[in-house]
């Protein structure tokens, strides 16, 4: 998938009014999801991603990985792109959506191993 695929998914989906506001939602989830995830997991997603999204994941030093519920992942996003919590849960939605499309089955079996059962809410397809 190229970079303007993949905005163009998040765009669509999300229903925003310009690629400006699809790659602000595309960042702050992904950042949002690296500081959840541990080990190599955020670099292995982000070599199959599109560079210019993927570098979003890479983390400055490997770590732990924070321990967050579903509930304060979709807080920090909201904050980060300052919209509303049910926006920001649809944005959230929709890039994981598209990160799934983009993403290997493999990998993305890997990453919601790592996450607890209540981040199922952020795999929901939402969009027709």
């Amino acid at each position: 998938m190229t970079f303007d695929d993949f905005l163009g998914i998040v765009q669509d989906r999300a229903k925003l009014d310009s690629l400006g506001a699809a790659m602000k939602a595309t960042r702050v989830t992904l950042n949002t999801l690296r500081e959840r995830l541990t080990g190599n997991e955020p670099k292995d997603v982000a070599s199959q991603l599109p560079e210019e999204i993927g570098v979003h994941l890479l983390p400055e030093v490997e770590g732990d990985g924070e321990r967050f519920g579903v509930d304060d992942f979709i807080a920090r996003v909201a904050e980060r792109e300052g919209v509303p919590t049910v926006q920001a849960t649809h944005h959230a939605q929709v890039v994981m959506g598209a990160i799934n499309e983009a993403v290997s089955p493999g990998e993305m079996e890997k990453v919601r191993g790592q996450l607890p059962d209540d981040y199922a809410l952020l795999f929901e397809k939402t969009w027709p």
